[in-house]
This record gives C-alpha cells, structure tokens and sequence, in this order.
C-alpha cells in the first residue's frame, strides 16, 4: 500500500458486499470462556493491483451501534460509554498503510484502526483473495477472510469490573475476524 502519485492502469477497485460479509469479536468472559459479538454495516473498498499485490489498499468501516451478542442487555452496555460509547463514536475505521505478502495467498495488511476515538496501526493477517467469480447476476465478486488480535485497552475501552475469586470480569485481548465479499465496481 505504498503511495503513489498515480494509480497503476491495472488496479480493480471491488466494493465490500456488506449482505455476504461479516465482522466478529470475541473475548474472555470472566477468565473463564469466550464471548462472541458481530456487527453488521459493513462498508468499504478494496483497490486491487494484481500484478503487485503490495501495492494494493483496503480502506474499510464498521457501524458500532450494530453490535450484537446474543444479549440485549449487554450490547446496550457495549455501545454505552463504558465501551464503545457508540453515539459519540459510531463508526471504527480501518486504512491500510502497507502489504506484504507472506504466503501464497497469504498477507500481511497493516493500517490505521480508529476506534473509540483512538488510531493505532495494527496488522491483519489476510487469506485471499479468492480467485474472481460471477453470480447469478453478472457480478463478480472475490471474497476474503482476515483476523487481527488488538488489546481494547490500547483504544480507551478500559472498563471493566473485578471478580471476587480474582481476576477480572472482561479480557483486555480481542480477536477480530473478517469474512467479507466484494464485487467488482
């Protein structure tokens, strides 16, 4: 993802499909189990440079007020402002910064991820993408999966509660994983 004063004429930009893709969490829950969460909103773009992947760019969002855990009561309190605090920061945000490839259809994708008011450069470690193919409806699309670990407390999400046989109620390291289509655009 290197800047460049002029996009190369082989780029493909592919829009995120946000019907047919996905974001999920999951965290410690009482040091004991994990607690899984999703959103849904998706949106973004994906610049493709096929004869240099490492030139490509992803820049990618996620509505927070969408969260949803299976527990109305505790996706109330995730987007109050003890987490995401979701009506001042709707939105978390992700720019790459650079690619690397590690693997035959394997990267390394870096970025800025903004949330909770807070960027830091994190990685994402990508499958994909796959190889194009059409839909019913003369679409092509290609589909890609990437996770990342960050520590919630790095992006100001510090609240949580102590346990009384010790420990802490909420882990402070999330797994975030993407499963995301995109059509050709």
């Amino acid at each position: 993802m290197a800047t460049t004063t002029s996009a190369p004429s082989s780029v493909i930009t592919w829009k995120l499909d946000p019907a047919h893709s996905s974001a999920d969490f999951k965290v410690k829950h009482m040091m004991i189990s994990n607690v899984k969460g999703s959103f849904s909103g998706l949106n973004g773009t994906l610049v493709e440079d096929p004869t240099d992947p490492t030139r490509s760019s992803v820049e990618a969002s996620v509505d927070v007020t969408t969260v949803s855990t299976g527990d109305p009561q505790r996706d109330g309190h995730l987007k109050s402002a003890d987490f995401f605090d979701a009506e001042k920061y709707p939105k978390m945000t992700f720019k790459s910064t650079a690619v690397k490839r590690t693997g035959e259809g394997e990267y390394s994708v870096t970025g800025d991820l903004t949330l909770h008011g807070v960027t830091k450069a994190v990685t994402f470690e990508v499958e994909g993408p796959s190889a194009p193919g059409k839909d019913p409806w003369g679409n092509t699309r290609i589909g890609l999966s990437a996770s990342t670990k960050i520590n919630r407390k790095d992006f100001g999400l510090s609240w949580n509660s102590a346990l009384e046989t010790g420990g802490i109620l909420v882990g402070e390291d999330v797994t975030i994983t993407l499963d995301v289509q995109f059509i050709k655009g």
